[in-house]
């Protein structure tokens, strides 16, 4: 079985169950609020089920968001897992502003090796193995999956992207986490650029935009957990960007006894 193909089209028939809900006139999203008081909803659960029932055909165990957590004894013997966010963005999904995303990332000894981010309402999908290169197909159906990972590949482009021509150095910050330390990082690099563009987004897309360079940089200083952001590195590594820890000296890593990740810098 091919990984990248599993995963892509796990995210995509993911995708397909969430945007059933969140285009339900009737549906309230059955919105419910977990222990650390973040929100989930009913699209949270289909999303995961429905990609259980992809990567469960495959040799690795999974970490998501939504399923259960095992304890870090059992974990920590994980030299390779999936590990996943079946609605990243729950806050945007609620607000309606199209800014979510299904993220799946396969982690090898603690690092992202593999990652498939799609983005529902844009019917976008970001794709990426770390032999193979990272992707970007639009245009892409929720619930579509071509015959095979090569027909699926045949309309990508490879990132990072030939972009227009900028005339700013380009920030991307969270939507909904715009923290004093961010507002800080922003003002150095107005005293280090000519020209200082921000943008905002929700979710996991903010790491996109590095990686297929639209944005030059994406700090953040405020909490993640591991599945935020680890589909989002497998993509950036491939395009030839990270996720470092905000000294910039090592990167992120994962399946950690804390799920927590540290502040970090995408770029």
């Amino acid at each position: 079985m091919d990984l990248l193909y599993c995963a892509a089209c796990a995210a995509l028939a993911a995708g397909k169950d969430i945007l059933d809900v969140y285009l339900d006139p009737n549906s309230d999203f059955g919105i419910e609020k977990k222990a650390d008081n973040s929100p989930l909803t009913i699209a949270d659960k289909k999303a995961h089920e429905r990609i259980m029932t992809y990567l469960t055909q495959t040799p690795y165990p999974v970490l998501s968001e939504e399923g259960k957590h095992m304890d870090y004894a059992v974990r920590k013997e994980w030299n390779t897992l999936w590990i996943v966010d079946p609605l990243d963005g729950t806050k945007e999904f609620i607000k309606k502003n199209g800014e979510f995303t299904v993220n799946i990332a396969l982690v090898k000894e603690g690092v992202p090796v593999l990652g498939v981010i799609y983005v529902p309402v844009k019917e976008e999908l970001y794709l990426a193995e770390e032999q193979l290169g990272a992707f970007k197909l639009q245009h892409i159906a929720p619930g579509s999956c071509p015959e095979n990972l090569e027909s699926l590949l045949a309309g990508a482009c490879k990132l990072p992207m030939e972009q227009p021509e900028k005339n700013a150095f380009v920030v991307v910050a969270s939507r909904s986490h715009l923290t004093p330390e961010t507002q800080e990082y922003i003002e150095k690099m107005e005293s280090l650029h000519e020209k200082v563009e921000t943008r905002s987004s929700g979710s996991s897309i903010k790491i996109c935009l590095v990686a297929e360079g639209a944005a030059d940089v994406y700090p953040r200083f405020a909490p993640t957990m591991e599945w935020d952001t680890a589909a989002g590195h497998a993509i950036a590594r491939a395009a030839g960007k990270n996720i470092w820890h905000t000294d910039l000296q090592s990167p992120l890593q994962y399946n950690k006894e804390d799920l927590l990740n540290p502040w970090f810098i995408v770029q």
